[in-house]
């Protein structure tokens, strides 16, 4: 293999639009751009999302993201937060009497973050796996 005898795969590259070269070319005249009109002629085009003076869909639409509307009334709860509790049976009223959760929380997770030595029986709280077998293993209850 020599430098100069290296070559493209054949149809990697793709030959150029050569328009304006007469009427057999099927490009010539007005070059594929039809008759006139705003993008016939040279600079004419217009803003992404531009409709014509229409009130475009991404202005139409409501600003909502990816805010979450129940993020205010749901709360996660580390172990070491129930570990410095004084109750043994743990709900949502519990929390919220102790101060963990806010008093307008709905709903609770116990997560896996932190050490549990003593066994307390949760109820009524979502609880992550390996916390309920941290909560299991320390001689503790996990009711749904």
């Amino acid at each position: 293999m020599f430098l100069n005898t290296i070559q493209a795969s054949s149809g990697s590259r793709k030959k150029a639009k050569r328009v304006g070269r007469g009427i057999g070319s099927t490009l010539g005249k007005t070059s594929g751009r039809g008759h006139k009109g705003q993008k016939s002629r040279s600079g004419g085009f217009h803003k992404v999302g531009f409709e014509g003076g229409q009130m475009p869909l991404q202005r139409r639409l409501p600003k909502v993201g990816f805010n979450s509307r129940t993020k205010k009334f749901t709360a996660e709860v580390r172990l070491s937060e129930i570990e410095s509790m004084t109750a043994t049976t743990i709900d949502l009223k519990s929390l919220i009497d102790e101060n963990i959760v806010p008093i307008f929380t709905k709903s609770a997770k116990i997560i896996l973050s932190g050490k549990i030595e003593k066994a307390v029986t949760v109820v009524g709280i979502k609880v992550t796996a390996g916390a309920a077998q941290l909560i299991t293993a320390v001689g503790g209850k996990v009711e749904v």
